[in-house]
């Protein structure tokens, strides 16, 4: 089994003001590791502990067993959500500002879509900046679902993932998904993102 729990790719405190040291903490350490270790207890001795984690939720139904698809979700978002993050944000290369211009117009009204995707999801989700069809597009996901899986409503390759469930901004903005969204957007890492989104073209 190649499955690790990654590093927090910075200091619990590397994202305040905007999100808070303490918030950091009890979302990396309780509950991103709760799923990765749910998840390996789950595929431990299947065929699924030999395939790549993007296999793993790339092969999910609506017949797949909660404990693979709710902890496997939650281990790959989460990944994906701390490495979309940085101290002071960072700006999207050339390609990936081209593409976002010729998509939604402007960097702007991407962030409006998100903000609206996150909004929308009604409960527990994450909103998701992906590449399908060669495409962008904004999507959601309920719960710890993500757009690789063929149970989403709309698949692709994720670039940038936000997450709303409660646990990721209660603390500080309590109900307030809004505030938190709006202050998300100034730690984003849309170097990372143009990583992702160059590895997707490419593929």
């Amino acid at each position: 089994m190649a499955f690790d729990f990654p590093d927090l790719p910075y200091d619990y405190s590397a994202l305040e003001p905007h999100i808070d040291a303490q918030t950091m903490e009890i979302h990396y350490d309780r509950h991103h590791r709760a799923y990765y270790n749910n998840f390996v207890a789950a595929v431990d001795g299947s065929a699924l502990a030999d395939q790549s984690l993007e296999d793993v939720c790339a092969g999910v139904t609506a017949d797949t067993a909660p404990a693979v698809r709710n902890n496997g979700g939650g281990y790959y978002n989460h990944i994906i959500y701390w490495n979309s993050m940085c101290n002071g944000g960072s700006s999207p290369d050339s390609a990936l500002e081209a593409a976002i211009n010729s998509t939604f117009g402007s960097m702007d009204e991407l962030q409006k879509q998100l903000t609206q995707a996150g909004m929308t999801r009604f409960g527990s989700g994450f909103a998701w900046l992906i590449v399908t069809g060669g495409k962008l597009a904004v999507t959601s996901t309920a719960n710890q679902d993500n757009p690789l899986m063929p149970v989403a409503d709309q698949q692709g390759t994720p670039l940038l993932g936000l997450d709303v469930w409660e646990h990721a901004y209660y603390l500080k903005y309590q109900n307030k998904r809004p505030d938190y969204i709006e202050q998300w957007f100034n730690v984003v890492d849309w170097a990372k993102v143009s990583g992702r989104f160059a590895a997707a073209a490419g593929s």
